[in-house]
């Protein structure tokens, strides 16, 4: 029971609206966020920099430069406040030569009376000026004059007119003076730190991913029944642990093919050796119906032999090599041409391909084989695509019903209206097929045909 539940009706409705917005979040998220390991720990890392990054810049600035600037702005406030007090009340002769010597030399102000004319229009405020706001706020509080600034015409330079009685006091102060302008040092220094974490951790975790992708490719090498080369356990400790279980894994699954195969070698050649006894047997007796009876029987049971013979080698160690698959194709469709069919094959790409060739000869011509028997038109089409090899076999014949073609993939299992077993009737053909299929790391799935039968396609990864 989800924890929703739990809930009366109506509130639960009421998280049901609420959550339906988040659940679609989520899902958009899940569709556009990296699917690679490797670009997911990348994100891992790199988000929580980010936000950190992110915080404490905002942190910062808004705090600490907001503070200094304030601070640096009422300090420059006070000065043009002081040097509006001197002139005001020390009217000497010389008041402008001396205020200007002492604000240029103690204050690093450039300080010049203006004759009594209008202040300019207010010019445009800035869209986000820190400066412009805490300068005007501390002008406003300290001198209570009308006063005129101007934060954006010189990016170096802050212009301050001050209306007096008989005057204009104009000043030109250094922005540095009135704002802490060195806030690109600490983004600088934000941004190299960060660039220097993020390649230190692409690069350790490419080494931390190499692993992994090696126990990827030999897990799929040894899928399509490849040799697993120069394949040791790296990397971290789990990663280790996964390398081992699966040489484990992969040592139990070749002992167990090893012995299946032993096992059914064994028994078939067993079983020749009696059949042998019976068809000397056999040969010494008088020719009659039940003797004749019994020689169709043994021939028969000779021809299980050799399908169970067949079936055992389905998995052997035939090494992978390049093969020409249209040349495989053209071969069966001359056999099936031979015994009387109308057959055609044609194959679509690049036709050399990976692939242990008898055994996959032998896939295709099981299925060939069915073809053949219950058909009189077979079709063979091959593609090769970028990861993909595809061969289909068509045929005109009755085909098999939808519910039963898993079915027919059984070993020994025969259908009496159907067309699983093979030429010796052992029920192994489609199996030996598939057997074949997934040795390569494929499959083989049954369809309806074009043709009005059954498709049979062979999809294997190369």
């Amino acid at each position: 029971m989800r924890a929703i539940d739990y809930f009366p009706k109506r509130i639960r409705s009421v998280l049901e609206r609420v959550g339906r917005p988040w659940s679609r979040l989520g899902l958009w998220l899940t569709a556009r966020l990296p699917k690679g390991l490797y670009a997911r720990s990348l994100l891992i890392i790199v988000t929580p920099m980010v936000l950190l990054q992110s915080v404490v810049a905002f942190v910062f600035m808004e705090r600490h430069y907001n503070q200094v600037t304030l601070r640096l702005s009422a300090a420059l406030a006070q000065d043009i406040a002081a040097l509006v007090e001197i002139y005001e009340n020390y009217p000497q002769a010389d008041t402008a030569a001396t205020l200007r010597k002492i604000a240029g030399e103690k204050l690093q102000l450039n300080v010049e009376i203006l004759p009594p004319d209008p202040l300019p229009p207010p010019g445009p405020k800035p869209f986000f000026s820190l400066l412009d706001t805490a300068l005007s706020q501390e002008i406003g509080k300290l001198i209570d004059r009308p006063y005129w600034i101007d934060t954006v015409g010189d990016s170096n330079l802050v212009e301050i007119r001050i209306q007096l009685d008989k005057a204009v006091m104009r000043v030109f102060a250094r922005r540095s003076q009135a704002y802490a302008s060195n806030s690109h040092i600490f983004l600088v220094w934000m941004v190299g730190t960060s660039l220097v974490l993020l390649a230190i951790a692409i690069l350790f975790l490419r080494n931390q991913i190499k692993p992994i992708l090696r126990l990827a490719a030999a897990a799929e090498a040894f899928g399509k029944g490849r040799e697993i080369a120069n394949f040791h356990p790296r990397g971290a400790r789990e990663v280790r642990q996964a390398a081992l279980a699966f040489m484990e894994m992969k040592k139990r699954i070749e002992r167990q093919m090893e012995q299946r195969t032993t096992m059914l070698a064994g028994v078939s050649h067993d079983l020749r050796t009696i059949l042998t006894r019976f068809k000397l047997e056999l040969a010494l007796l008088e020719d009659s119906p039940e003797v004749e009876a019994l020689r169709r029987d043994v021939d028969e049971m000779q021809r299980m032999l050799e399908a169970y013979l067949e079936f055992a080698k389905g998995e052997g160690a035939e090494q992978p090599q390049l093969v020409d698959v249209s040349q495989i194709l053209d071969e069966l469709a001359d056999e099936a041409i031979r015994r009387g069919k109308h057959a055609r094959a044609r194959f679509a790409g690049p036709p050399i391909v990976q692939l242990r060739p008898d055994a996959f000869k032998r896939c295709l011509a099981n299925l060939v084989s069915n073809a053949v028997r219950f058909g009189q038109t077979v079709e063979l089409s091959g593609s090769r695509e970028p990861r993909w090899l595809m061969v289909q076999v068509d045929d005109d014949g009755p085909g098999i019903p939808p519910d039963r073609r898993d079915d027919v993939f059984r070993p020994f299992l025969r259908l009496d209206d159907a067309r699983n077993q093979n030429e010796t009737g052992s029920g192994l053909g489609l199996s030996i097929a598939r057997d074949i299929a997934s040795v390569h790391g494929g499959d083989i799935a049954l369809s309806q045909s074009p043709l009005g039968g059954l498709r049979a396609t062979v999809r294997i990864p190369v």
